[in-house]
């Protein structure tokens, strides 16, 4: 791994790097932890669609463009192969939760990355004021906590 992300992790500071830009932000506080925690709780498969819906929260992902990223909640439709090191295998949906003050990071730079990287499904919630953002390649939609959304893979989550 690279050593400014292990360096940055003994600071207490979490970093990604997007596009080879370094961007670092605080460790999350209790408020976003509870949203990731019951977000993920809800994270469930439609039987007939056949994606296991595995979620990981606060891992790295490397991108095939050399980003590294840390999504608040990443889904899977099958366990990563990765267990050591950042994982490879594309999300089929990101979801992120809004720190206050790095809201551009999640709101402008988050959403376009990950559907450049093959993400189909970007969620981007505000706890604060409990927007919701849903995108997809081809479509936008700004909702509200609590909503069920259902996912392009076939699974179905509660923000």
């Amino acid at each position: 791994m690279d050593s400014r992300l292990l360096q940055a992790e003994e600071l207490g500071v979490r970093l990604e790097i997007v596009g080879g830009l370094p961007i670092w932000e605080a460790q999350p506080l209790y408020r976003h932890q509870k949203a990731v925690d019951r977000i993920r709780s809800s994270i469930a498969p439609e039987a007939e669609r056949g994606c296991a819906c595995v979620h990981v929260a606060d891992v790295y992902v490397s991108f095939p463009d050399g980003s590294l990223k840390r999504p608040d909640i990443a889904i899977f439709c099958r366990e990563p192969d990765e267990q050591d090191e950042a994982i490879r295998l594309i999300p089929e949906a990101v979801i992120e939760i809004i720190s206050k003050g790095y809201e551009s990071k999640d709101l402008q730079i988050g959403p376009p990355f990950y559907l450049d990287q093959g993400v189909k499904d970007v969620i981007v919630f505000n706890p604060y004021t409990l927007a919701v953002l849903h995108v997809r390649r081809d479509a936008v939609s700004e909702l509200r906590s609590p909503v069920s959304i259902r996912l392009t893979c076939g699974c179905t989550v509660e923000v």
